[in-house]
């Protein structure tokens, strides 16, 4: 037995007082309207209707249990309406992650914007150097930085593209002078950020060949924040994800050195579970994110990527 046509057939019974007309709002033939609530009268071992042959009556046990069929129907209703306006309306909690310091230079500000247009949505950020399960965090976003994406179930909306940049502070360069090539780095002090992409050093790129090159650090750090502060401070030769070196570049407290070079392109991406059925609060932040994420870019690029400035600055220095 369906019990939830079972309960259906009973409330339509219930309420038109007829077996016929019951079955004709269902679209079936009386016979199985009236096996179908003998099967539920059977399994509930109670009596809901009494049946004559000119009317029908609910019992009190039926009264009963129609108040609480009515019940169940109303939340199955309002279960469907909920989810359905999700692919409509933006509401709820949106889940959201991404590496610390990309969140922190380039998610916060713009999330602040996106939840000023839908104040009905709540969100919730998690910010760590590890990439979480999607789908088994309870995720509705992923925001990844990679060389390449593996194959996989998920949706990959492409949102740009990021790269690292050497720099040190102008104490530094005016000690220590101004490395003019990459062989150059290695009569100057470095800062190792780790980096699980590139683990063994800098990769530079030059006319299609890669090289790499090694160092002897004088401090090794896991955090982007920790590394710009170290070359901020006159330590070293750092190598820094642009989006962390543009702002301190722009407060002068680092300069950028081979100023022509970018060193470990990154892909940026949304993760989503699927293009089916998506959430409008999805759906309008990947919008958004595709609308705004490339002017952040631009605006870094502006201060990074301008070699005759830098090596204006750098000869200041």
């Amino acid at each position: 037995m369906d019990l939830l046509s079972a309960m259906q057939a009973f409330v339509r019974v219930a309420q038109s007082g007829s077996f016929s007309q019951a079955a004709q709002a269902l679209g079936i033939s009386s016979a199985t309207v009236s096996r179908q609530v003998a099967a539920l009268e059977k399994q509930l071992s109670a009596r809901l209707l009494q049946r004559s042959t000119r009317s029908v009556a609910v019992t009190e046990a039926g009264q009963r249990y129609l108040k609480r069929c009515k019940a169940i129907f109303d939340e199955i209703a309002a279960a469907s309406a909920e989810a359905g306006s999700s692919q409509s309306r933006v509401a709820g909690c949106l889940r959201l992650h991404t590496i610390t310091a990309f969140g922190i230079e380039h998610l916060m500000p713009l999330v602040g914007g996106y939840q000023e247009r839908y104040p009905e949505l709540a969100i919730e950020l998690s910010l760590t150097e590890a990439t979480p399960a999607l789908l088994e965090e309870g995720l509705d976003v992923l925001i990844t930085l990679s060389r390449g994406l593996s194959d996989s179930d998920f949706v990959a909306q492409p949102l740009g593209r990021v790269f690292s940049v050497l720099c040190a502070s102008p104490a530094y360069l005016a000690r220590h002078g101004v490395p003019t090539s990459p062989e150059g780095l290695h009569a100057h002090r470095c800062i190792k950020l780790a980096d699980p992409l590139y683990p063994d050093g800098w990769y530079f790129e030059e006319k299609g060949r890669t090289s790499l090159f090694r160092f002897q650090d004088v401090l090794r750090v896991n955090q982007p924040e920790a590394a710009c502060q170290a070359a901020a401070s006159g330590m070293g030769v750092c190598l820094l994800p642009g989006f962390v070196a543009a702002k301190a570049m722009s407060e002068g407290r680092l300069l950028r050195v081979l100023a022509d070079r970018r060193l470990h392109l990154r892909e940026v991406y949304a993760l989503y579970s699927s293009r089916r059925f998506l959430d409008a609060k999805i759906r309008t932040w990947i919008d958004y994110l595709k609308d705004h994420l490339p002017r952040v870019f631009e605006r870094d690029e502006v201060v990074l990527d301008d070699p005759q400035y830098w090596a204006q600055r750098l000869s200041a220095s």
